[in-house]
């Protein structure tokens, strides 16, 4: 694998990100999901600049091949979103979503966040495999904070402390 560089993404990479990011969803786990569902990824810097967090992408060879947000609530909590790997570059030996959730991580402790929540789906079961080999453990979904912003499709749900 070439090189692999990390970096904020912003609305000029929206189109991207949305490249990268639906064929995963629709396609490879059948999520019934579409862009008008997703708002943010049309406005990056207005969904997760603007909060205290950030977007950020994986690049290899100048291709966005990973993704991993972050929009902080008021009450500083964390809300991880996005986290998308492009299918032939994910696995332990290319690391690479282990690198976004590490930077994303790293900036939430700098910036004061003091909790990590996400949502996700049931089909995506590496990647409750992953959260949970990174400290996050499962809870309900009445145990979120009122900050958290649901998406509809999410059913599962996850939290770490700082």
């Amino acid at each position: 694998m070439e090189h692999l560089v990390i970096r904020p993404l912003n609305n000029e990479d929206a189109s991207k990100a949305v490249e990268l990011i639906l064929p995963i969803q629709q396609i490879e786990f059948n999520v019934p999901v579409t862009i008008d569902d997703q708002p943010d990824l049309l406005d990056i810097e207005a969904c997760y600049h603007r909060t205290g967090g950030c977007f950020w992408g994986a690049f290899s060879g100048g291709q966005l091949v990973g993704t991993i947000a972050l929009i902080v609530t008021p009450d500083n909590n964390g809300v991880i979103r996005k986290m998308f790997v492009k299918k032939e570059y994910r696995g332990k030996e290319a690391g690479i979503a282990q690198r976004l959730l590490n930077t994303l991580i790293k900036y939430s402790e700098h910036n004061g966040v003091i909790h990590l929540y996400l949502g996700t789906v049931e089909a995506l079961k590496a990647a409750q495999r992953f959260y949970e080999r990174n400290g996050f453990e499962s809870i309900p979904k009445g145990n979120l904070p009122k900050s958290f912003p649901l998406m509809a499709v999410d059913t599962l749900f996850y939290s770490r402390k700082l």
